[in-house]
């Protein structure tokens, strides 16, 4: 197994027309491709942000249907690279939608797909109330999937403050999660590179937080920043504030040695819970 290579992550700022955000972030995954990046990670809601939330269903796909994976596919394969479509909403049968990420081999296949666990139901002092489960079906599961140079453990974006869910997939050996994530701007000046560089400390892995920047026309800010960031809580790059794209290479053995020096994941001990006695 080769222990190093270049992971990318690209922050797009999508609006509601599908066919520009697929056509800017084709762009920005081409220009990371083309540095090396063997293993590239789009943001959620990469190809679509609407302001209207039922909106992802009245004008969504079905999974086996969505254009933007179907694009995103063919490019896989182009560029013979890995992809990680950090999520699409993809509609159910029960009327609401799936706010689902997609892994890609360089062969176009999808190895993997998770569905967001914990869902945005908030209300925070810049203007907007957030009630995702009013659209979106949660997930239920854990997933992992195995790379060429470890093992990944997929979340998207509010899963970051469920720390029990990261400790999870660590244990069940993820080497690098994913945090693809649309993080509002009031929160995420707050708490977005605590929550990811403690997410890497608290396990010894690698975390690559792909997130999107910018504002739209009907007012909603999402804070960008993606971040990449190593087991001992260094952050590697950070794609401020603007569209683009980051890289940074990618030592394997890092994970081991930050596990090794602070083995708190076979530390863990049982407790009893609070009142019990």
């Amino acid at each position: 197994m080769n222990n190093t290579f270049k992971v990318a992550c690209v922050q797009n700022s999508a609006t509601d027309n599908l066919q520009a955000n697929i056509d800017t972030a084709e762009a920005l995954t081409r220009q990371a491709a083309s540095v090396g990046a063997v293993l590239i990670c789009l943001p959620e809601y990469f190809c679509i942000l609407e302001p209207d939330d039922s909106a992802y269903f009245e004008k969504g796909f079905y999974p086996d249907r969505h254009p933007a994976v179907e694009h995103f596919q063919a490019l896989a394969r182009e560029l013979d690279v890995w992809l990680l479509l950090g999520s699409v909403p993809v509609k159910s049968r029960s009327g609401k939608v799936h706010n689902r990420s997609h892994l890609l081999t360089p062969e176009g296949d999808i190895t993997a797909t998770y569905d967001k666990v914990h869902l945005f139901d908030v209300a925070i002092k810049d203007g907007h109330e957030y009630r995702e489960s009013s659209t979106v079906m949660p997930g239920d599961r854990a997933v992992m999937a195995d790379l060429p140079w470890g093992r990944l453990g997929l979340t998207i974006c509010y899963d970051v403050r469920f720390p029990h869910l990261y400790r999870q997939l660590a244990k069940a050996g993820a080497d690098f999660i994913t945090v693809p994530a649309a993080f509002t701007a009031k929160t995420g000046e707050a708490h977005w590179h605590t929550l990811v560089r403690a997410r890497a400390i608290e396990n010894g892995c690698y975390v690559f937080a792909p997130n999107q920047p910018g504002r739209r026309h009907w007012g909603r800010r999402t804070y960008g920043h993606s971040l990449i960031v190593d087991p001992w809580g260094t952050i590697l790059a950070d794609g401020g504030e603007e569209e683009g794209y980051i890289v940074a290479d990618v030592d394997v053995s890092r994970v081991v040695d930050a596990r090794r020096m602070i083995p708190a994941l076979i530390h863990d001990r049982p407790f009893r819970e609070v009142g019990a006695k």
